[in-house]
C-alpha cells in the first residue's frame, strides 16, 4: 500500500489549495468501482456488489433522464468506452448525448456551451493504434496521465466563458487501499440486497474529492452541514435536485445525501483561481505501451467487455461517426 505527497500529484493539489478539498466525502459503498459509479447516476446500484458479477445491463431509473424531464441538458464525455452505457436508461441517447472528451468537451467549454450537467469518464484501456493509454489513476496505472487530464478539465473550463456558473467536482469511485483511520459510517440503505445478503446501509471508505467553483474560497475544507450524513457520490443527485427541482429522489440515499450548495460559500464568483495550470504533457514510451498491452485486464476492464462488446461499443462508434460527419461538413464549409 502507498500514497502520493502533494509534489507528485502537483495538479490535484494546487486545485485542492486554491479552491476546495472535503474530508468526509465516502464511497457510496464498501466495494469496487461500478457498483460505486451505479450510485452517482442512479442513487444506487441495483444490488452490484463488484466489478465481476454476470454481466448484464441496468434497468434502473437515472438522474439523466430526470434531467431530461426538467427540460435540462446532459451530456456524457468520454475517451474510449463510455461506461454509463451498461444503463439502459440513456441507450436511445447514445448517439446524441455521448461525445468524446477531446476534441468535443474542450470545444464545448471553449465556446461555453457545455450543458447543465456534464460526466467525464477518462481512458480506460491502451491503445497502440492511436498510442494512447489509461488516464484514469487506477492503479498501477501512471497516474501523471490522470493529473493530464484533470489539468486539460480544469484548463477547458477555466478558460472558457461559463466559468463563473461552473461547480467542478473531482472525485474518485472508490478509495486507493490506504489506511484510514475514519471509519465508514451507516448508510441509508439503498435498491435491493446484494446476493450475499449485504442491505448497502454502510459506507465505502473516504475518497478524495475536489471542489472547484469561484464561488468557492480558496483552502476550504468542505464539509456537509453539522448533524447531515457525510457526503458520497448520490450528492451529485443531491445538488442536481437542489439546482433543477428534479422531484423526488431515486433512491433513499440520494434522498438522505447532502448536497454541495453549502460549499459555495462566496456571494459572487471572486475566486478565479489559477488562470491556468501548466504540465509537463508525458507521452508513453514504446516500452511503457508494451508492457500495459501485454499487462492482464484488471476487474473493472474485463467487467467493461459488457457493455463494452455491444452496448457501449455502438455508442462509441455512433458518436465517432457524428464526430466525423461534422468533421466533414466543417471541411466542406
Amino acid at each position: 500500500m502507498h500514497y502520493f505527497v502533494p509534489e507528485q500529484l502537483p495538479v490535484l493539489s494546487t486545485l485542492a489549495r486554491s479552491f476546495g478539498v472535503s474530508d468526509c466525502w465516502f464511497a457510496s459503498a464498501p466495494c469496487e468501482t461500478w457498483p460505486n459509479r451505479l450510485f452517482a447516476h442512479t442513487g444506487q446500484s441495483g444490488g452490484q456488489l463488484d466489478n465481476t458479477a454476470i454481466p448484464r445491463p441496468f434497468f434502473l431509473p437515472t438522474v439523466f433522464r430526470r434531467l431530461e424531464t426538467r427540460g435540462r441538458t446532459w451530456k456524457v464525455y468520454f475517451h474510449d468506452v463510455p461506461q454509463t452505457a451498461a444503463l439502459a436508461d440513456v441507450w436511445l441517447r447514445i448517439p446524441t448525448h455521448f461525445r468524446f472528451f477531446d476534441p468535443e468537451f474542450l470545444a464545448d467549454a471553449a465556446s461555453g456551451t457545455l450543458p447543465n450537467y456534464s460526466f467525464v469518464e477518462p481512458r480506460y484501456f491502451t491503445s497502440r493504434i492511436l498510442h494512447h493509454v489509461p488516464n484514469d489513476a487506477h492503479p498501477p496505472h501512471n497516474v501523471a496521465y490522470a493529473e493530464q487530464l484533470v489539468a486539460n478539465l480544469y484548463n477547458a473550463v477555466r478558460g472558457g466563458p461559463a466559468w463563473n456558473r461552473t461547480l467542478l467536482v473531482v472525485v474518485f469511485d472508490e478509495h486507493g487501499g490506504c489506511y484510514d483511520h475514519a471509519v465508514p459510517p451507516a448508510a441509508a440503505p439503498a435498491g435491493r440486497p446484494a446476493r450475499n445478503g449485504f442491505t448497502f446501509d454502510r459506507f465505502g471508505p473516504r475518497v478524495p474529492a475536489v471542489i472547484i467553483s469561484p464561488y468557492v474560497q480558496a483552502g476550504s475544507i468542505v464539509r456537509p452541514p453539522e448533524g447531515a450524513p457525510p457526503f458520497d457520490h448520490t450528492s451529485f443527485i443531491a445538488t442536481l435536485n437542489a439546482v433543477f427541482d428534479l422531484g423526488s429522489a431515486l433512491s433513499p440515499r440520494a434522498a438522505a445525501a447532502p448536497n454541495l450548495i453549502s460549499a459555495l460559500q462566496l456571494e459572487q464568483p471572486e475566486n478565479m483561481g489559477p488562470p491556468c495550470i501548466d504540465v509537463a504533457v508525458s507521452k508513453p514510451t514504446r516500452e511503457e505501451m508494451l508492457a500495459m498491452h501485454r499487462r492482464p485486464r484488471n476487474s473493472y476492464q474485463r467487467r467493461l467487455r459488457w457493455p463494452g462488446s455491444l452496448l457501449a461499443a455502438l455508442g462509441a462508434r455512433a458518436a465517432a461517426h457524428t464526430h466525423r460527419t461534422r468533421r466533414r461538413l466543417r471541411s466542406d464549409h
